[in-house]
């Protein structure tokens, strides 16, 4: 939880979108979990995702293209030869800013090696069984909530529905927010990256947006960013014409 949470509301909304701000001792936690998910710095993360709005389902630009197909989008862009917009960090110059972030990217290896290895070995060292520790506190809690996220960038771009924008991939996918932290509707995000929540109704499974609404209780996040309820739902109707039309175009 704390790894998927400094992922979600850190690297994602925080700092990629800049949907809120929080005070540098929340920063500095989530910088802390962010090397701890083993998903790269946030400098670099938040590069790829600027890159992955700007130009969504473009083959060419999106580093993860759902067009691609499923498996490239989940992980196989990953692991192909994409150096030269890794080290790209012109996209987040605002970001660059942040001396948590220049101090996180700096650390990264020690931090990972610290959260990951470190750890794990601590808390297996002191119940007698570190090996244990290290396959279920390191290993296996790695690649359930990696391959978690990496649903955000491939289930959530192939199944549910298209809510708010019916010309992208991106989709609204409750089943997927459960697994998340709240990131599965897609859709709404795509079409309003900027707002701090990503299930907008009040029964949406969005733990993420809880979080940053308590914080803000406790004076550690502000400027919390939301779209109007008159936005959003004049963008959902013009969605729902506009998928009408087109069925009646197709069946005429």
């Amino acid at each position: 939880t704390f790894c998927e949470m400094s992922i979600t509301a850190g690297y994602h909304r925080l700092w990629s979108h800049s949907a809120y701000k929080a005070h540098p001792s929340l920063r500095f936690i989530f910088a802390l979990g962010g090397a701890c998910a083993l998903q790269n710095d946030c400098l670099t993360w938040a590069a790829d995702h600027r890159r992955h709005h700007l130009h969504a389902d473009n083959n060419e630009k999106d580093p993860y293209s759902a067009l691609k197909g499923f498996w490239y989008a989940h992980f196989g862009w990953m692991i192909r030869d994409f150096e030269s917009t890794r080290e790209d960090l012109s996209n987040v110059k605002d970001l660059l800013k942040d001396p948590i972030l220049v101090w996180q990217r700096k650390h990264y290896l020690s931090l990972l090696l610290l959260t990951n290895v470190g750890l794990p070995l601590l808390l297996g060292y002191l119940h007698g069984d570190i090996w244990g520790s290290l396959l279920l506190a390191g290993f296996l809690r790695l690649v359930l909530s990696q391959h978690f996220t990496y649903l955000i960038n491939s289930a959530a771009h192939f199944w549910g529905k298209q809510t708010y924008d019916p010309k992208q991939t991106a989709r609204d996918n409750w089943f997927i927010a459960l697994f998340t932290f709240g990131e599965g509707y897609h859709n709404y995000h795509h079409t309003f990256a900027w707002d701090y929540r990503n299930g907008v109704r009040w029964y949406h499974y969005d733990p993420t947006k809880w979080l940053i609404k308590v914080c803000s209780w406790l004076r550690l996040t502000s400027n919390l960013r939301s779209c109007s309820h008159y936005r959003i739902e004049l963008t959902r109707i013009a969605a729902q014409y506009s998928s009408a039309i087109s069925k009646c175009e197709h069946s005429a």
